[in-house]
């Protein structure tokens, strides 16, 4: 296998817009080029209607919005078992789904949780062993705030995005079309 056939992985991190955003128009560029893709939420609630969810299924491509929302919206409780169902559909989805392409968006976040425990449904070292035993064509993608070192060290390519001025500051409130 050249290099060039060889899948990658990388990470969107930082305190700056725009993770999830590049995460996406790399879906679109790979969709383009008929590569088949799927993109996993973490954190993210299908209880809430966001732009990304709408465009990708008008485009085929695939998109689980698999998280609880924020995490002091709900319970610990209810956290911990979609952060369970993501991890477990996750790894079915990387071993025997076939993708060119696979997003694990908020993974990140997820993984940085301290509210409550969630290294026995999250566990870090099952993620990093399937970074490495991903099939060798795949290209992984994981986007969120707070990367861990490990996930940094064991990417092709970290991109941190650096918040230098934001609306947020000023009071302005998500912008639906924007941030959802």
């Amino acid at each position: 296998m050249t290099k060039e056939n060889s899948g990658l992985t990388l990470v969107y991190t930082g305190d700056g817009k725009g993770k999830t955003t590049a995460a996406l128009g790399l879906a679109i560029r790979a969709a383009g080029r008929g590569k088949r893709v799927i993109m996993i939420q973490f954190i993210k609630s299908p209880e809430r209607t966001y732009g990304e969810k709408i465009i990708f299924e008008k485009l085929g491509i695939e998109i689980y919005q698999m998280g609880a929302g924020f995490t002091w919206t709900k319970t610990p409780e209810v956290h911990r078992e979609a952060l369970k169902s993501a991890w477990a559909f996750t790894k079915d989805r990387v071993v025997n789904g076939g993708y060119d392409v696979v997003i694990l968006d908020e993974l990140n976040n997820a993984l940085a949780i301290e509210r409550f425990p969630i290294a026995d449904v999250l566990p870090l070292q099952e993620v990093l062993e399937l970074i490495q035993q991903r099939p060798k064509e795949m290209h992984l993608v994981i986007t969120g705030r707070s990367a861990k070192e490990e996930i940094m060290e064991s990417a092709d390519l970290v991109t941190e995005m650096k918040a230098v001025k934001h609306y947020y500051d000023e009071g302005i409130p998500a912008v639906k079309g924007i941030e959802f």
